[in-house]
C-alpha cells in the first residue's frame, strides 16, 4: 500500500509540475461544445478499480481539453483564482489529513491554526485588533452570514419565530448600491429579506455609492415603518473596481444604527499597501468585512476570511451544537459561525502561502500587479483606437473599443470580445458600466506577465483594425 501510493504520488506530482510548465500551450478558453466532455465519459462507473496510469491518460484525453485554464498567464477576465506551489501543496496534504474542524474536540490544531490565521490576516490588512474571524468558502458564505447576524440583532429573537412568526413585523431592508456584487441579492433570498426589499441605492459618476441617496433611502423606508438591517459598502466592485466612500457611509449606518458590512473580496488584501490607504479609509469602522485570499492572495479556491467586531452578534444567529455534538472542552468551535458544521482544514494552505511567501512577498506581488494594469491602461489612453472606461485604483482596467465610423460601440465591443478570445493566448471579460458594454482586463494571478498582458494589447489591436477594415468594406463608413 505505501510503495503503490508514494508511486501513485509520484506520478501525481510528475503530471502537475507538467501541467503547469505546458500551461501557455493551451488556449485560455476551452474549446468545447456542450455536452462534448459527458459525452466522452462512460454512462456507468466502471466495475474493475483501475490504475493511476489510466486514470492521468483520460485526464489528459477528456478532462484537460475542457477546461478554462484559471492559471495561466493570459487568463486576464475575472479576478483571478490562481495556485502557486504552496497552496497545491498545503491541499494535497489537508486530503491527506482529511480532518473537519467543525468543533474545537475535533481538530483542536485546525481550530487554532484558523484562528492563528485570520489574526495573521487582520494584521497583513492593518485593521485593529478588535477585528477576528473565521475563514469561510467563498465571499457568498461570508456575506450571508454577517447578513444573518445583522438581522438577529435588526430583530432580537429572528432565530427562533422566524421573519413571518412575528404578527404585524415590518420589511427588512438591505442596502446596496447599483455596482455591487448579486451574493448580497442571494443572502436576501436565502435569509428571507426577500429581493424586493433590497433596496440598490445609485452611484456617482464613478460607480461610488452616493450617500445623500443612501441616507434618503433610509429615511423613506423608516417613514415607511421598515426595519433596516444592513448596509453593505463595497472596496473594489466585480465591474469597475470602484471604492465606495465607506467613511462617510459607516456615519450614516452610526446615526441610524445600521449594521454596516464592506465587501472588500476582491480588493481586500491591497490594504496592506500604505499607498492604498485613503481607498480603505473608513472600513475599520465596520461590523464586518468580507475579503478572499484565493482571489487576489494566490490561495487555491477556496478561501474567504470573514472578519467580524462581535463575536456574540454571529454565535447568537447560527450557534447551535446537539446532544451528541457537546464537550465541555471545547474552547471554541468554529461552526459556531456560518451555516456548515463540516469545515475543510482551509486555514493550511493560507499559513503554507504566507510562510513561503512573506508578507514583502505578498506585497511586493500586489504592488507589479497594479503596475501591469496602470501599463496596460497607459498603452490604451495613448491609442485613439481606445477608451478608459472607469478609473482604475487596483488591478482591473475597463475600457472601450472607439468605433470609427456610424456603428455601435457596443456591437464592435462584442465583437472584439469575442474575436480576442477566440484567438486563444489571451481571455478577457466583459460587464456593463453607465448602460454601456465595456471590456475588462483583470490581473491577479500568480503566473501572469507582462509579456501576457501585452499580448492582450497586440491582439486587442489586430482584431480592432480588422473590424474596421469590415465595417468600412461592409459600407458603414
Amino acid at each position: 500500500m505505501t510503495e503503490e501510493f508514494l508511486r501513485s504520488s509520484a506520478r501525481v506530482a510528475e503530471w502537475i509540475a507538467s501541467y503547469r510548465q505546458r500551461m501557455e500551450d493551451f488556449p485560455v478558453l476551452a474549446r468545447v461544445e456542450p455536452g462534448e466532455t459527458a459525452a466522452r465519459l462512460p454512462a456507468s462507473p466502471p466495475e474493475a478499480g483501475e490504475g493511476i496510469d489510466e486514470i492521468l491518460a483520460d485526464l489528459d484525453r477528456i478532462i484537460v481539453p475542457g477546461l478554462t485554464h484559471w492559471n495561466h498567464p493570459g487568463f486576464l477576465a475575472y479576478f483571478s483564482s490562481s495556485s502557486t506551489d504552496p497552496g497545491v501543496l498545503a491541499e494535497f496534504i489537508s486530503a491527506a489529513l482529511n480532518v473537519n474542524a467543525m468543533l474545537w474536540r475535533t481538530s483542536p490544531a485546525a481550530t487554532e491554526l484558523e484562528e492563528r490565521m485570520v489574526e495573521w490576516i487582520r494584521q497583513f490588512v492593518r485593521l485593529p485588533p478588535a477585528f477576528q474571524g473565521v475563514i469561510q468558502d467563498t465571499a457568498s458564505s461570508s456575506s450571508f452570514t454577517a447578513l444573518v447576524a445583522a438581522r438577529e440583532r435588526a430583530v432580537p429573537g429572528v432565530r427562533h419565530r422566524g421573519l413571518v412568526g412575528g404578527e404585524g413585523l415590518e420589511a427588512c431592508t438591505l442596502y446596496l448600491s447599483d455596482e455591487a456584487h448579486s451574493s448580497l441579492d442571494k443572502a436576501a433570498m436565502a435569509a428571507g429579506l426577500g429581493l424586493d426589499n433590497v433596496h440598490r441605492v445609485g452611484c456617482d459618476g464613478y460607480f461610488r455609492l452616493d450617500p445623500a441617496r443612501l441616507e434618503k433611502a433610509l429615511e423613506e423606508d423608516l417613514e415607511r415603518g421598515c426595519r433596516p438591517v444592513m448596509v453593505c459598502a463595497t472596496i473594489g466592485t466585480t465591474s469597475s473596481t470602484s471604492v465606495d466612500p465607506v467613511a462617510q457611509v459607516a456615519e450614516i449606518c452610526r446615526r441610524y444604527g445600521v449594521w454596516l458590512h464592506v465587501d472588500a473580496a476582491y480588493a481586500g488584501p491591497a490594504a496592506s499597501l500604505t499607498e492604498k490607504e485613503a481607498e480603505f479609509a473608513g472600513w475599520e469602522r465596520a461590523d464586518s468585512i468580507v475579503l478572499n485570499p484565493h482571489k487576489w492572495l494566490v490561495t487555491p479556491i477556496d478561501c474567504s476570511v470573514l472578519l467580524y467586531r462581535d463575536p456574540e452578534a454571529f454565535s447568537a444567529s447560527l450557534a447551535l451544537t446537539p446532544e451528541y455534538l457537546q464537550s465541555h472542552d471545547d474552547a471554541g468551535n468554529l461552526m459556531d459561525i456560518g451555516l456548515a458544521m463540516g469545515r475543510r482544514f482551509r486555514a493550511l494552505k493560507l499559513w503554507f502561502v504566507f510562510r513561503s511567501y512573506g508578507a514583502q512577498g505578498l506585497r511586493r506581488m500586489l504592488r507589479r500587479h497594479m503596475e501591469l494594469a496602470d501599463v496596460f491602461a497607459g498603452w490604451l489612453q495613448e491609442d485613439e483606437r481606445f477608451e478608459l472606461a472607469a478609473p482604475v485604483p487596483f488591478s482591473t482596467v475597463c475600457f472601450r473599443g472607439n468605433h470609427p465610423t456610424r456603428g455601435t460601440a457596443d456591437g464592435l465591443n462584442r465583437r472584439l470580445l469575442d474575436a480576442v478570445n477566440s484567438r486563444g493566448p489571451v481571455f478577457l471579460s466583459a460587464t456593463e458600466l453607465a448602460g454601456r458594454y465595456t471590456l475588462r482586463l483583470a490581473v491577479g494571478s500568480a503566473h501572469v506577465t507582462e509579456q501576457a498582458v501585452r499580448r492582450a494589447y497586440d491582439l486587442l489591436s489586430e482584431e480592432y483594425d480588422k473590424i474596421r477594415v469590415q465595417d468600412w468594406d461592409a459600407g458603414q463608413g
